[in-house]
């Protein structure tokens, strides 16, 4: 029976390990939380992060991370970006050489500018990386609806064995070797969706909601190329499918951020009152100053990072990207 240990009892952490339970693999989740913990092991319910989701006996938690990763052939990362270092320095001595390190969480670490392939590479050294993403909703994989997600890696069979392990008849995993591709990807889209959120919130249509969505591919593909992605991977599911769901879902926690925007709520305010992370949040502050190192613009980003930091006027965002510079749409 494949071991695999699951790090992070947030929503997706939980739905993706209840998965692979489910599947017949041997799961131990990692929480900090030990009311968590409880919860799965004795209720076998996460109501705290996927609320009405019953989740299979066969998985087991825990918040003993040695214990966690003991023996794990395979080890998924859903620790949120900023904590995903000093969660899997903490477990470097316990994983094996041989492991593989499957990545599902989505951001840039702020600091260091740094992708989490980046981050794996320094903080578990030798092992292979596989980044899983794409559009899909954690409530919605707890429900078993069709779902469709992309396993990236530079070790082909790394990505072929993440593709056989998490595979059933409702989740369909493809193979990439775009790694930077589908990170910049999944990083970029919360923030286009934060910009989604806000258009809702100001009440706006479905005619500015398919020009950030169509322009904040064109951002996407625009840093992801310069950072040497290919731009075919943009038009994939951790591309433009993930867009497409995070902009329009009411399940998402970026685009929900952006309605709050829209309706005068500040990020403070926000912050205070909801338990999860945004990921879109530091991933604007930190895709705007890896733009400027490689000399590309995100004006939709830009904006966005106005607003969350500077406390720009969302109706005056919304103007001024309307009121740019007039140009093509595909420049030479």
């Amino acid at each position: 029976m494949t071991r695999v240990a699951v790090l992070g009892g947030g929503a997706w952490g939980t739905a993706l390990a209840d998965h692979l339970a489910r599947s017949g693999k041997d799961v131990v989740l990692w929480a900090r939380d030990p009311e968590v913990v409880t919860e799965i092991n004795e209720s076998h319910r996460n109501d705290g992060f996927l609320p009405g989701h019953g989740l299979t006996p066969s998985l087991r938690a825990t918040t003993d991370l040695a214990a966690a990763t003991r023996d794990a052939e395979l080890v998924l990362n859903s620790v949120p970006s900023h904590a995903t270092r000093s969660v899997l320095e903490a477990a470097n001595n316990g994983i094996a050489k041989s492991a593989i390190l499957i990545n599902s969480s989505k951001g840039i670490e702020l600091g260091t500018l740094t992708f989490l392939s980046g981050v794996v590479k320094a903080a578990l050294p030798g092992r292979a990386y596989v980044m899983l993403s794409g559009p899909s909703f954690a409530e919605e994989v707890a429900s078993r609806q069709p779902t469709a997600v992309v396993a990236a890696s530079l070790d082909e069979g790394a990505a072929e064995r993440t593709q056989t392990l998490f595979s059933s008849p409702y989740l369909r995993v493809y193979t990439s070797d775009d790694v930077t591709g589908v990170e910049v990807g999944g990083a970029l889209k919360n923030v286009i969706a934060i910009a989604s959120g806000v258009l809702d919130g100001l009440g706006l249509g479905h005619n500015p909601r398919a020009a950030l969505v169509t322009r904040g591919l064109a951002e996407m593909t625009r840093l992801g190329v310069a950072l040497g992605a290919e731009e075919r991977t943009f038009a994939g599911l951790a591309g433009l499918g993930d867009l497409i769901l995070t902009c329009t879902g009411g399940l998402s926690r970026n685009r929900s951020l952006g309605v709050a925007l829209g309706q005068g709520q500040s990020l403070a305010e926000w912050t205070a009152a909801h338990r999860s992370a945004v990921e879109g949040v530091n991933a604007a502050r930190a895709a705007l100053a890896l733009a400027q190192r490689a000399g590309v613009e995100l004006p939709i980003t830009a904006q966005v990072a106005s607003v969350l930091f500077d406390g720009k006027p969302v109706k005056q965002a919304v103007s001024d990207l309307m009121e740019r510079a007039l140009k093509s749409e595909q420049p030479a």
